[in-house]
């Protein structure tokens, strides 16, 4: 899970450097998991060529990155938390993609003007992080220029009583982050309400994506 929207102060206590360094490392030794690979090939559909990529709560940018490998011409990482800068742009350095790819802090929801559209945009176990997890589905359809591609925890009795526990765990220790589950409709419509249809969808475990373009 990473952050992009409000309530930086949280996000940053919890995705600190050493939670940044483990995802590079995870990543070079593993790859993208099933998820993560359908939401590429989704977004990958009807070709790159020329296309600008945004990753909203990216990370290391590993789909971006991907993604400009696939052919995509630029792609941009807008993250909450600057603890995941040093990785992304060594992931960017040995992909050879340093040229091709930048990242910046910013808040979607607070500072909207701040974020150029893009073709293509993907938002990776991010609406979870937030509890204004619909207003940034909404936010990223508006700058979706062609496709929007977004993963969500599912909306099941399991995942609910997982949540709960995860939440009172971090309670228990006194941290100021949690997690919240939205509704796979209440995600889909705000993102529906931007002019976006839906064209595909799955899930994967616990996880679903939904891929949606602009007609």
């Amino acid at each position: 899970m990473n952050c992009c929207g409000a309530r930086a102060a949280p996000c940053e206590e919890f995705f600190k450097p050493r939670v940044a360094r483990r995802g590079l490392e995870q990543y070079r030794k593993k790859g993208h998991g099933d998820l993560e690979r359908q939401m590429v090939a989704a977004a990958t559909e009807g070709g790159l060529a020329g296309a600008r990529v945004l990753e909203l709560g990216g990370g290391i940018g590993t789909l971006q990155s991907e993604l400009l490998e696939a052919g995509a011409e630029r792609g941009e990482i807008v993250e909450l938390v600057s603890a995941w800068e040093p990785y992304a742009r060594e992931l960017a350095r040995e992909k050879d993609l340093e040229n091709r790819t930048t990242f910046r802090v910013a808040d979607v929801l607070e500072e909207p003007e701040s974020v150029d559209p893009a073709d293509v945009v993907v938002m990776n176990r991010v609406v979870c992080c937030s509890p204004d997890g619909v207003e940034l589905a909404a936010a990223a359809a508006r700058l979706t220029r062609r496709t929007l591609v977004l993963s969500f925890p599912r909306d099941v009795f399991w995942m609910r009583a997982g949540f709960r526990l995860l939440n009172g765990l971090l309670f228990l220790g006194r941290r100021s982050f949690r997690v919240f589950l939205h509704s796979r409709e209440a995600l889909l419509a705000a993102a529906q309400a931007e002019g976006l249809g839906l064209v595909e969808s799955a899930s994967h475990g616990a996880w679903e994506y939904a891929a949606l373009r602009r007609a």
